[in-house]
């Protein structure tokens, strides 16, 4: 039996001991570097965020013996509905409120299991709600005054600076949080 002395295939024309060597250290590399699976795709930031905001909001309901409702459960009766919103997103007048050039006012409370989570995620609340409800509402102020959006970012650029910085904040915490949460999930710095 006489045995091949060219490769076939791809390196076909290269000698046969050179082509096993050359397909030897593609192999090493290949399981060294771990090129044989692909990497996966980083996790979306909003998505970070938002997972720790719903643990920490149902944790800190969990301590007030209250749990969200779940789409395809029952409805909760009007007055346990109630408590929960009240829970939820605060209770009483609006603590935090912003006037936008379109006439509208967005107001939200700093007393509720939301607000404890973007305290604890943010840093800052009354600065995030701030910055947040700006950045949000850009391009509606751009059509209202009839601008253009990068005028109208240009004059929002310390929200758009404060949003940058908070939202980095929230993520490392919220990074932080979903990799290893607290017992209790105490919404608490």
């Amino acid at each position: 039996m006489r045995l091949p002395v060219r490769a076939e295939g791809p390196l076909t024309g290269l000698p046969l001991l050179t082509a096993c060597l050359l397909r030897a250290s593609l192999l090493t590399v290949c399981l060294l570097t771990g090129c044989a699976a692909p990497a996966s795709p980083p996790a979306d930031p909003d998505e970070v965020i938002k997972a720790a905001t719903g643990r920490l909001t149902d944790a800190c309901l969990a301590r007030q013996g209250l749990t969200p409702q779940r789409p395809g459960q029952s409805p909760v009766p009007a007055a346990e509905q109630r408590r929960l919103t009240a829970a939820l997103f605060g209770a009483g007048p609006a603590e935090l409120s912003v006037a936008l050039p379109t006439g509208y006012v967005v107001r939200a409370h700093t007393d509720g299991c939301l607000a404890a989570a973007q305290q604890r995620l943010y840093g800052d609340q009354r600065r995030w709600f701030h910055a947040s409800v700006i950045v949000n509402n850009l391009r509606p102020e751009a059509a209202h005054t009839h601008s253009g959006l990068a005028e109208v970012r240009a004059r929002h650029h310390a929200e758009l600076d404060d949003w940058r910085e908070l939202r980095a904040h929230a993520l490392a915490e919220a990074t932080t949080l979903l990799a290893d949460p607290p017992p209790t999930g105490d919404p608490r710095p």
